[in-house]
């Protein structure tokens, strides 16, 4: 977000107020006041502006000589975050073409595939700190935090065309034999499905780890098409495992895509897109410059990752380290575990080898590194322009490409619901 110098005492507030917001957001223990501010910032929603100006005089009472900020000062400064809000990779599209909500968020990549087919986000929730900066750095707005709060859902407006979310997959306590709406509380799923039912928006999009299909011996599955189509009256097709590999990243990634209509726009048929062919392969992600040393193994570290693999080969397991064909595509990318080891490449272009962290033994001479968190970004199918060096730690990145969506998996795909509402937007 852009700030100017402040040479007047209004200024000064104003310049204050954004930089509050910045440090109650991302380093305070509750961002809900600068969600709120954010959000109202971001969409200009009117219905926001009352809780906005009143959150806006508390961050800046003190001030100065005066006990209490007054509202007009609160209210020129919430302006002046609107005017100066233009500092974002990804704005909103000048004319949407219909609206949004971005649950379980992460950092935006079924944000940036809305937004490309012209949607406008009017709310977003992330609990997870590290991903609401990563978030903020490139849409300009801070997710409100956990969704499974009545606070949070109070937040959501009364009316907009998709809810799209990537919630986790866990196990429900189904009582009856197919499950039903009170059989998912507890869980996150039941957070969703509540939305779903107080809003009714036209379709729904939610995206889960292939797992999901056989998790519970398939029960969970089962339960979660129940609610949407006997509970919520949603036309739901079968599911499908999309691969994005198929859609112009070299990943093989495999998700479990569901996508949902409200019965009233008349979907009785629904296609996913088709996954033809890879066109993509490791090589075209890979950076063009000479990365930095902290990216290779040690050579203490590559040998342990070599004598780990042996033994489980013994044992007939195909665990272990893997170095990637450049002509074929990647593993799916991980968090924790052996992940980043399954996706490492050869890289003999260093010829400096001091190590710039601290590491034991000293760097590999055989070209052996770990992907970047930009080429992890490019595999997920995020910009080259998309924020993350210099926002979050790189642990913290890898971390977050590895929980988000493939962005042109997702886009494919919620092309063809748009489709299918397209005469029921407004």
């Amino acid at each position: 977000m852009k700030v100017i110098e402040k040479p007047s005492l209004v200024d000064s507030k104003i310049y204050i107020v954004a930089d509050k917001l910045w440090k109650v957001a991302l380093f305070g223990p509750d961002n809900f006041q600068a969600a709120v501010i954010s959000h109202y910032v971001k969409t200009k929603n009117k219905k926001l502006k009352k809780s906005a100006i009143g959150f806006a005089k508390e961050l800046l009472t003190g001030y100065g000589e005066e006990d209490e900020v007054s509202n007009v000062v609160a209210e020129q400064a919430l302006q002046y975050l609107i005017k100066f809000n233009v500092d974002i990779p990804f704005p909103t599209p000048a004319k949407p073409k219909f609206k949004f909500i971005d649950l379980f968020a992460g950092i935006g990549g079924f944000r940036l595939a809305m937004q490309n087919l012209g949607g406008e986000c009017v709310f977003s929730s992330e609990w997870d700190k590290e991903a609401q900066k990563t978030y903020y750095a490139n849409f300009g707005e801070i997710p409100f935090g956990d969704i499974t709060k009545e606070e949070t859902k109070k937040w959501i407006p009364k009316e907009f065309d998709v809810l799209c979310a990537g919630f986790p997959c866990q196990a429900f306590s189904i009582a009856g034999k197919r499950g039903g709406f009170n059989d998912t509380r507890g869980t996150l799923f039941y957070d969703v499905a509540e939305i779903i039912k107080r809003h009714k928006p036209k379709a729904v999009f939610l995206e889960n780890v292939k797992g999901l299909a056989s998790h519970d011996k398939g029960r969970t599955l089962a339960t979660i098409l129940n609610v949407l189509r006997e509970d919520l009256k949603y036309y739901v097709p079968e599911p499908e495992i999309v691969n994005a590999k198929y859609f112009g990243v070299p990943q093989n990634r495999e998700r479990i895509f569901i996508v949902a209509f409200r019965k009233d726009m008349g979907v009785d048929k629904f296609k996913y897109p088709e996954q033809k062919k890879v066109t993509a392969a490791v090589e075209d992600i890979l950076e063009k410059k000479i990365v930095n040393t902290k990216y290779y193994m040690s050579t203490q570290y590559f040998k342990t990752l070599v004598e780990h693999k042996a033994r489980h080969e013994s044992k007939g397991n195909g665990f272990g380290y893997e170095i990637l064909n450049k002509e074929g595509v990647a593993n799916a990318i991980v968090v924790g575990g052996m992940g980043r080891e399954r996706n490492l490449v050869i890289d003999k272009r260093l010829k400096d080898f001091t190590p710039t962290t601290k590491i034991k033994g000293v760097v590999n001479r055989e070209g052996v590194r770990r992907l970047t968190p930009r080429e992890c970004a490019r595999l997920q199918g995020f910009p080259d322009w998309y924020k993350v060096e210099g926002v979050v730690s790189d642990a913290s990145a890898y971390k977050q490409f590895g929980n988000s969506v493939a962005v042109p998996a997702i886009q494919a795909t919620a092309e063809l619901v748009i489709e299918k509402i397209q005469k029921h937007l407004k």
